[in-house]
C-alpha cells in the first residue's frame, strides 16, 4: 500500500474552545495528515488556538460553510480529503476507519452516520429534520444513504476537484450528496461517535432558517438533476386543474349542445395550455441536464490521482 497524501480540512466560526483538541486528536489518529484549518472570520481565539495545536491556518472571508470548503478545495492538493468540523462533536479516532474504507473499496465518499451516545449532543429538531430529509432525498433521488447532513467525509481527489461547490451556507453536504448521486459515483457510509459541543458553545445551525436554505436548495437542484420528474408534476397540477374546470362544461355541451360558461373553458384550455407547455419544458431541460451530466462525468475522469492508492502486483511469467 503506497503512502496516500492526506488533508484533513476544519471549517471554523468562534470554535476557539474547542480547536485544539481537535487538531490534536486528527493529528493523533492520522500522524502523516496536513491538518488545515480555515478561520472564517471569527471573533475569539480560534485561529491562535488552531496554531498552537500545529495546524496550518488559512482565513476565509465569504461567512458560510460552503464558502470555506470551496476555497478548502480550490487551494488544496492531496490524494484523499478529510472533512470534519471545528467543534469537537466528530469522533477523530474514526479517521482512519474511514480512509481505509475509501482505500480498500474504491470509494469517492465515505459518510461518518452520525451515532449520538449523549442526549446533548443532537437537539430533537435537528433529528427529526435529518430523518425527514433522508426520506425525501432518498425517494427523490434513488438512494439509501442514511445521514446526508453529516459533516464528517472522507473524499477522493477525483471527487473533490469535480464538485462544482456553488453552495454557500450548510447545505454544501446536501450538494456533495447530490453530486455522488447524480454522476452515480461509489459512496459507503461508516458509523461513527457523534459527541456533544464543548461546554460554553453553543451550535451554529439554526433549525427552520437553514432547513428552509436546504428545502429551497433541493428544489432547485432538482431541476437540473430531474427536470423532467419535476416539471411533469407541475403538468400533471395543471392539467389535473384544466379538467376540473373543463369536465362539467363539456358533459353541459354534451347534453344541450351549448357553452353556457365560456369564461370557464377559457380558463380550463388556457390552464391545459401551461400544463402542455410544462410537459414540453421537462422534455427540453432533460436533454439539457443529460448534457450536462456528461460534462461533469468528463470534468471527473479528466482528474488524475495524484499518487495510486492501491499497489499494483508485479505478475512473472
Amino acid at each position: 500500500m503506497d503512502q496516500p497524501d492526506i488533508a484533513i480540512i476544519l471549517p471554523c466560526y468562534n470554535e476557539g474552545r474547542s480547536i485544539r483538541k481537535v487538531v490534536s486528536d486528527f493529528k493523533a489518529a492520522l500522524p502523516d495528515a496536513r491538518v488545515y484549518v480555515f478561520d472564517n472570520n471569527s471573533k475569539d481565539d480560534t485561529r491562535a488556538e488552531a496554531e498552537a495545536a500545529g495546524a496550518i491556518v488559512r482565513s476565509v472571508r465569504a461567512q458560510g460553510k460552503g464558502n470555506v470548503l470551496r476555497q478548502a478545495f480550490s487551494l488544496l492538493d492531496a490524494d484523499i480529503y478529510v472533512m470534519a468540523d471545528g467543534d469537537g462533536t466528530y469522533d477523530a479516532a474514526a479517521a482512519p476507519d474511514l480512509v481505509r474504507e475509501l482505500i480498500e473499496n474504491d470509494m469517492d465518499m465515505v459518510v461518518g452516520v452520525r451515532r449520538h451516545e449523549q442526549s446533548n449532543a443532537y437537539r430533537s429538531g435537528h433529528v427529526l429534520g435529518n430523518r425527514l430529509f433522508n426520506w425525501f432525498v432518498g425517494n427523490l433521488f434513488e438512494t439509501k444513504l442514511s445521514d446526508i447532513f453529516s459533516g464528517y467525509r472522507v473524499l477522493s481527489r477525483p471527487f473533490v476537484k469535480s464538485l462544482p461547490a456553488l453552495a454557500e451556507g450548510f447545505e454544501t453536504e446536501t450538494e456533495m450528496t447530490l453530486h455522488a448521486i447524480e454522476l452515480r459515483l461509489p459512496v459507503s457510509e461508516v458509523e461513527t461517535r457523534y459527541g456533544a459541543r464543548a461546554e460554553g458553545d453553543t451550535s451554529k445551525l439554526n433549525t427552520y432558517r437553514d432547513g428552509l436554505r436546504i428545502l429551497l436548495y433541493l428544489f432547485r437542484v432538482m431541476k437540473q438533476i430531474r427536470p423532467f420528474y419535476l416539471f411533469n408534476v407541475i403538468a400533471g397540477f395543471f392539467v389535473a386543474i384544466s379538467l376540473g374546470l373543463g369536465v362539467p362544461v363539456i358533459i353541459e355541451f354534451l347534453i344541450t349542445d351549448q357553452v353556457a360558461r365560456f369564461p370557464t373553458a377559457i380558463a380550463a384550455s388556457g390552464v391545459m395550455i401551461i400544463g402542455f407547455i410544462s410537459f414540453m419544458t421537462g422534455i427540453l431541460l432533460d436533454n439539457v441536464a443529460h448534457a450536462h451530466r456528461e460534462q461533469k462525468r468528463l470534468a471527473y475522469l479528466s482528474v488524475q490521482r495524484t499518487k495510486p492508492l492501491v499497489s499494483k502486483p508485479v505478475v512473472s511469467d
